[in-house]
């Protein structure tokens, strides 16, 4: 008996309820291959965050209807599945108008250690990472993946097996590999939220060469793309304003030293300023709730959940994950969110609803050794204030010179909604809770 043979849709789903269109990252199956039910056809980018789109049914993948880069309105159809219903189980023959052969397995069509093998090109950036230290060509190793792809094990193996440096010697080639841009014996800032690990260099993909031969190309990649848009977006339509506060933060570098061991020990987990300020600034927000709201053209909308975005560098992009109800955390809580939200970025684990709803965000520049900077505001929000980097300076008090530890505190405004004379009382509101911590504060 011959096939049934139908085809299926596979639509740009409403991941949520604020997705309006989503753009195509890339093409995980080509046309002719075989998807299985909730197998990954491709990737899609949606505010800055990369997520699989799987098939919903198993079938063979005919037509590719939105091309990679593409940005198309959630619920667009972008492939064509056909799927197959037989008559006959025992048949596992193509019927006669079956353009090409599909085997009876779906697993068949997945290839394991061969060049055309559907995932064969597509490395993670901890495979790439890794590569790049042993100096050897991700397409000269065998990949035990799924549909072929590449894993850290097998980059392991190829280089246990010393393959990697007898091809580069029977070649006479020289793969040259970027040198670390930090001295390996200095020591690195571990007060930061992006410094706790030694800074890698970003990773690149070099196009080509212009005719002088000194000047390369980079493509620009939809996460690129879409950060390019969004700061286009706030600077055009947000007329920006700033402002700076200086803060004493002696006393909270004397009791975070008194309390990160014990926190490490009890935790697992670095105690980091950044926990602290995310308090300061929440019970500020409490007191100016006009600082959690976003224009809405003839209305100001004041949020009411105080959703905090923090925006955290890796090291070719920044995102801002948000942390949701932060005012109903204490320091140690919103410590464990800041160290879950970091390894989650730095590990490409993000979600959607990880992106989701921010009403403010902060910024710790503080933690790359900025000690002054001008912000972009998080389009559509209000405001946002970045922590610059803690240093020893002498201050006047009472006309006495001390040496104390102070701290930059810098706030962009949507001057729309905000003016000066409420954004000063905010900033000096979080001066105020910052310089209120002491050695009996409490972290629980």
């Amino acid at each position: 008996m011959g096939y049934m043979k139908s085809l299926t849709e596979i639509v740009v789903p409403q991941l949520a309820e604020s997705l309006v269109s989503a753009t195509i990252d890339k093409w995980l199956k080509q046309p002719g291959d075989w998807v299985d039910i909730y197998e990954p056809v491709c990737e899609i980018l949606t505010d800055k965050v990369n997520a699989e789109l799987p098939s919903t049914v198993a079938g063979k993948l005919v037509k590719i209807l939105v091309g990679k880069g593409e940005t198309v309105p959630v619920g667009t159809a972008i492939c064509l599945i056909e799927v197959e219903g037989a008559g006959d189980e025992g048949n596992t023959s193509s019927s006669p108008d079956y353009t090409g052969s599909v085997s009876a397995s779906p697993t068949a069509a997945v290839q394991v250690n061969t060049e055309d093998a559907p995932m064969r090109n597509r490395y993670s950036p901890a495979v790439q990472q890794l590569a790049a230290e042993h100096a050897i060509r991700l397409a000269d190793v065998p990949g035990t993946g799924l549909g072929g792809r590449i894993t850290r094990k097998d980059v392991l193996a190829y280089v246990a097996s010393g393959a990697g440096q007898s091809a580069q010697a029977a070649s006479g080639t020289e793969v040259k590999v970027a040198p670390r841009a930090v001295d390996s014996n200095a020591q690195v800032r571990s007060s930061g939220l992006h410094f706790s690990e030694t800074p890698r260099l970003p990773k690149i993909e070099v196009e080509g060469f212009s005719g002088s031969g000194r000047d390369s190309f980079i493509d620009v990649t939809p996460l690129r793309n879409t950060i390019a848009r969004n700061m286009r977006q706030s600077v055009t339509e947000i007329p920006h304003a700033w402002t700076m506060i200086e803060v004493d933060v002696t006393n909270l570098v004397l009791l975070r030293n008194k309390l990160k061991d014990d926190f490490m020990k009890r935790e697992g987990i670095n105690l980091t300023y950044l926990a602290f300020l995310l308090k300061a600034v929440v019970n500020a927000i409490k007191d100016f709730p006009i600082m959690n709201s976003m224009w809405a053209v003839d209305k100001i909308i004041v949020k009411r959940d105080i959703n905090i975005s923090l925006a955290v560098g890796t090291e070719d992009s920044v995102l801002t994950p948000v942390i949701k109800n932060a005012d109903h955390k204490n320091v140690a809580g919103l410590a464990k969110e800041i160290e879950e939200l970091a390894r989650k970025t730095r590990k490409g684990k993000l979600t959607l609803s990880d992106m989701q709803g921010g009403t403010f965000t902060v910024n710790n520049t503080g933690s790359f050794g900025s000690i002054l900077s001008y912000p972009i505001i998080n389009y559509p929000q209000a405001a946002i204030l970045t922590f610059e980097s803690i240093v020893k300076r002498p201050v006047v008090i009472n006309d006495m010179l001390a040496v104390r530890s102070m701290a930059n505190l810098c706030l962009s405004l949507d001057h729309r909604i905000l003016d000066g004379v409420i954004c000063g009382r905010f900033l000096q509101r979080v001066k105020d809770n910052l310089e209120s911590f002491n050695l009996e504060s409490k972290l629980y």
